[in-house]
This record gives C-alpha cells, sequence and structure tokens, in this order.
C-alpha cells in the first residue's frame, strides 16, 4: 500500500503513542499505521525482567523493585524514539506503566506507600525530562471486547487474566485519561472499530490522527461516521 504519510510530506518528525488496556489491539494498529504512514514501529522493549520470578512468588516484595526495571526500560524506549531521525510510532508509553499498572498495585496492597512515593517521584521527575509525544491515540474498550481479542489471540500467560482485573485497569485509564494533559489525545471506539478486517474502518482512523496532528481540536469518532463504515444506517 502506497504511504499515506502526513509527516513525510510536511517534512516534520511526529511521535504518537498507542495507549490502551491488555488485548485491545495496540500492537496491531502500530503496525497497520505505520505501514500507511510510512513511520518506524517501536514496541514494547524486549528482554527478560530479572525480578519478574520473585515478583510472581511475593508482590509485595518485589513490586516496586519489578516496576522499576520497567520505566527503566519504558524511559530509555522514549528517548530513542524521541531521538529518531524520522517519524515514529509507539506501542504503549510510559507514561501508562505509572498511571495504570504501578498504581494499580498499589492500589492492590502490592506496593508499600514508601515504595510507590519513591517510585512516583522518580518518575514525576524523569518525564519532565522527556519530551512529551505530538499525539496519543487511546483505544478505549468495553471488557467483553477485550476478552473477546485475549481469547482470539491465544496467549497462553493470558488466560488467567480476570474481568475484574481488565474493568479496574479500564477505570485507572479513563481517569489518566482524563487528567492528561501533556499532548492531544484522540480516542478511538475500539468496541465499534474492527480495523483488522476492514481497510474502511483504518482509513478513518487514520483521517483523525491526520486532523489532530494538523492542530484541530475538536476530533470525535461521532455516531454517523461509525456506522457508516460499519455499513449501517446511524
Amino acid at each position: 500500500m502506497a504511504s499515506d504519510g502526513l509527516a513525510q510530506s510536511s517534512g516534520v518528525k511526529k511521535f504518537v503513542a498507542v495507549a490502551g488496556n491488555i488485548g485491545v489491539g495496540k500492537s496491531t494498529l502500530v503496525g497497520l499505521l505505520s505501514g500507511r504512514l510510512g513511520w518506524e514501529p517501536f514496541y514494547e522493549p524486549v528482554g527478560e525482567n530479572p525480578y519478574l520470578a520473585d515478583f510472581y512468588r511475593d508482590m509485595r516484595a518485589w513490586s516496586f523493585q519489578s516496576q522499576i526495571f520497567f520505566l527503566t526500560r519504558r524511559l530509555r524506549s522514549h528517548r530513542q524514539l524521541c531521538d529518531h531521525n524520522t517519524s515514529a510510532i509507539q506501542d504503549r508509553s510510559v507514561y501508562e506503566d505509572a498511571e495504570v499498572f504501578a498504581h494499580n498495585l498499589y492500589l492492590q496492597g502490592q506496593m508499600a506507600d514508601r515504595d510507590y512515593d519513591s517510585y512516583r517521584e522518580l518518575y514525576t521527575v524523569l518525564t519532565e525530562f522527556l519530551p512529551a509525544p505530538d499525539l496519543v491515540v487511546y483505544l478505549r474498550a468495553s471488557v467483553a471486547t477485550l476478552l473477546q481479542r485475549i481469547a482470539q489471540r491465544g496467549r497462553s500467560y493470558e488466560r488467567a487474566i480476570q474481568p475484574e482485573y481488565l474493568e479496574q485497569l479500564n477505570r485507572l485509564y479513563e481517569s489518566w485519561i482524563e487528567r492528561f494533559t501533556l499532548c492531544p489525545v484522540l480516542t478511538v471506539p475500539a468496541d465499534d472499530l474492527d480495523y483488522v478486517s476492514f481497510d474502511s474502518h483504518l482509513d478513518l482512523i487514520v483521517s483523525k490522527i491526520h486532523e489532530k496532528l494538523a492542530g484541530k481540536e475538536e476530533v470525535l469518532f461521532n455516531a454517523d461516521e461509525v456506522a457508516r463504515v460499519n455499513g449501517r444506517a446511524a
């Protein structure tokens, strides 16, 4: 498919992060947008967390060390992405590690107050020195959709994920997005858009990204547009 690259045609480098809950389709969308826009994809950092086995054996004792490791890897990836010489799109942002996953561990009583306060202070100081993305694309989906997509991709280690856990993460995602002001946010109704199966759904998302990056403030997926790409009357 020919590139539809806004940044390439304008000569301005762009940095977009795709955010969302487990199973919502972040990696898939990153790959599709990379191909469509001609941007460099940056996926979640690979490499074994040396604290993970200890963490699963005793979460409260090892949650701080484990989350520090994840935060460090994510910060390094964010910095490399900012320094990249072409436009890039990222699978999960550094902000989600702290605002959703570390916060959830704390709320579950798996991270002590002292450790969580130290973690938050480190995260806040370091992110103040990082350039923010030009746009966060937030994939919003119900727990039912998340469970369906998790089942479809068939990862054995995800089979034990409970609906209550996904619901809690959804609440934290919504709270984070509501407070997030570092850059514009485009919220995608992932329950209604199947950008894997239908090019028209991906086309709509791409057009909204273009509008948002061009500086248009009120960019929403209205019911008529979603109904049209789904081939039904609104």
